[in-house]
């Protein structure tokens, strides 16, 4: 057996419960063999043993108190993967689905998705499985200072520097924020996502979703086309799929689906307007489920279904792992799709990608499109440290520079290993070389 398999093989035996975890190690590790068969030095070294397993992982219990005076109690997790190329830096997810497998694939993936951004930045990841749909805004805050009353002894700015995820925004970043200050002592940038007023960056609510359209661009521009025009499907419809559709606007393009795990909406005239300004707070204010937003508007709502049957030219899944399967991608390609980028963290199957790599459609991976959020946090990081803030264009114009850069990482890196136009082999070998060479030159550490 090969080396890679010989890891992958270990990986599967001894994290046999985190198929979500297994499934993210195995899409990296397999775009590696000329990687490996270029550098053997790595084998010797057992970089790619060291690189599959955290470097350290919390568990701990989250009780609180909810608005009837009874006691709940949730569980947290802070996995902090790799720290070679930076401090930890990667959300926190609260959702009933978190896991210590779901929180391992989503640091493992950060660790690749920080290299790439240019910007210096480890992996790591946390969360828990409170749900704040449904909850009042006291018990989110009661839920949030227990959260951090425990993680704050392992987060600091020069150590691990968490940021929101899916269930994690504005409001429980300032519950968070404001727990760390009290308990630290200190107004540090600990935490990014936060406010303007107290330290946060302009245009790091946009970040993601704006990076998601610039990728796209990009990817378009390889073949000679343009964004404007075109007819764009999506999934969620949070913080990533309101700004992806705010630009897409922008740039010419409509966006005429948005769905949660009931059922889609659709919008032949496209997302905008007095219909756009209703989304925005829609789920990321009052947490709301997407069937509201049809029956406001009037329009289609499709239970049960998945919005990739609608025909579209770009489709870009924007909330979970998983949610696009090999039938959906045979479904979206016999539509006419010619474009899938994937904002959410791992959306598309294994086989889903398989068949969008063989047809040869333009397919843009997770941990290259949807770095623009961390890449804006990551300047949200240089902000604090100068004690200083840039305006909206500016962060904006880095952002697009960055997210250019990962583009022309991510092809050249294709065609440096022999497998031009496949950006998904590209995003994984030019992640990991950068953060390979670091631990090789730290030594076993």
């Amino acid at each position: 057996m090969s080396y890679i398999s010989d890891v992958l093989d270990e990986v599967k035996t001894r994290d046999p419960d985190q198929p979500e975890y297994i499934q993210a190690v195995e899409e990296v590790l397999t775009c590696l063999e000329p990687v490996i068969a270029s550098h053997p030095e790595y084998q010797k070294a057992g970089l790619l043993e060291r690189i599959v397993e955290p470097e350290r992982q919390i568990i701990f219990r989250v009780p609180w108190a909810d608005d009837q005076g009874q006691v709940q109690v949730n569980r947290g997790f802070r996995v902090q993967f790799n720290s070679a190329i930076g401090p930890y830096k990667g959300g926190i997810r609260f959702h009933p689905s978190v896991n210590l497998g779901i929180i391992k694939f989503l640091g493992f993936e950060q660790i690749f998705k920080n290299s790439l951004t240019g910007l210096p930045m480890g992996g790591g990841k946390g969360g828990s499985d409170f749900d704040p749909r449904g909850k009042s805004d006291h018990e989110v805050m009661r839920f949030c200072q227990s959260f951090m009353t425990e993680l704050f002894r392992h987060i600091g700015p020069d150590t691990d520097i968490p940021a929101g995820d899916v269930g994690v925004g504005a409001r429980e970043i300032g519950y968070m924020f404001g727990q760390y200050k009290r308990i630290a002592d200190a107004f540090q940038g600990v935490l990014t996502g936060k406010g303007v007023a107290w330290g946060g960056s302009l245009a790091r609510p946009e970040a993601t979703g704006f990076g998601t359209a610039y990728f796209i661009e990009e990817m378009l521009a390889s073949r000679g086309e343009k964004l404007q025009g075109k007819t764009i499907g999506i999934s969620g419809y949070g913080n990533v799929g309101t700004f992806f559709i705010q630009k897409a606007n922008q740039l010419g393009a409509r966006v005429v689906t948005i769905a949660d795990e009931n059922g889609y909406v659709h919008d032949p005239e496209g997302i905008s307007g007095e219909k756009l300004d209703f989304l925005m707070d829609l789920w990321c204010v009052y947490r709301r489920p997407a069937k509201d937003f049809a029956d406001e508007f009037g329009l289609e709502w499709v239970e049960g279904r998945s919005p990739w049957e609608v025909p579209v030219d770009i489709a870009v899944p924007t909330a979970t792992q998983n949610e696009l399967c090999l039938e959906d991608a045979k479904l979206l390609l016999a539509n006419g799709c010619k474009c899938i980028a994937e904002a959410a963290n791992m959306p598309c199957t294994a086989d889903a990608i398989d068949f969008f790599i063989e047809k040869d459609i333009l397919f843009g991976p997770a941990k290259a499109v949807n770095a623009g959020g961390v890449a804006v946090s990551g300047l949200e990081m240089s902000q604090n440290s100068m004690r200083y803030s840039w305006t909206f264009d500016e962060v904006d114009a880095k952002l697009r520079k960055i997210m250019a850069d990962i583009f022309a990482k991510t092809n050249q890196a294709a065609n440096e290993y022999n497998c031009k136009g496949n950006l998904f082999m590209g995003a994984n070998i030019a992640g990991f070389k950068k953060v390979a060479d670091a631990m090789m030159a730290q030594g076993v550490i």
